[in-house]
């Protein structure tokens, strides 16, 4: 049995989903590089994981193999796990020093 590529996926070209996933992703880099307030660097991070999920499913619709998806599924668990660690070291610092700007972190040193 032969798979077909859905026809909503068919009416959008390629070059599409790759022209935003680069775009979404140079948002990402762009916020993580030029932002000192640590939650839009983690924010940023997200945008950026965000940006690969939508390129493995658009190759994965695609080429009809759902191999992509398993792999957005597993970066979505990744991003959760991140999402809870990092939330949790960010209320650490913010306690800690009353803010989430990432050049006063130079206090946390011995």
């Amino acid at each position: 049995m032969e798979q077909t590529i859905p026809e909503v996926i068919r009416t959008i070209p390629l070059q599409h989903y790759i022209f935003f996933a680069s775009a979404l992703f140079s948002i990402g880099v762009l916020g993580v590089l030029s932002r000192r307030n640590a939650i839009i660097i983690f924010m940023c991070v997200e945008l950026m994981l965000n940006a690969v999920n939508v390129l493995l499913a658009a190759f994965s619709a695609y080429r009809a193999d759902p191999n992509g998806q398993v792999f957005v599924f597993f970066i979505m668990a990744v991003a959760a796990a991140e999402v809870a660690v990092g939330l949790g070291i960010i209320v650490m610092i913010y306690r800690n020093i009353q803010n989430t700007d990432v050049n006063l972190l130079d206090r946390l040193k011995w």
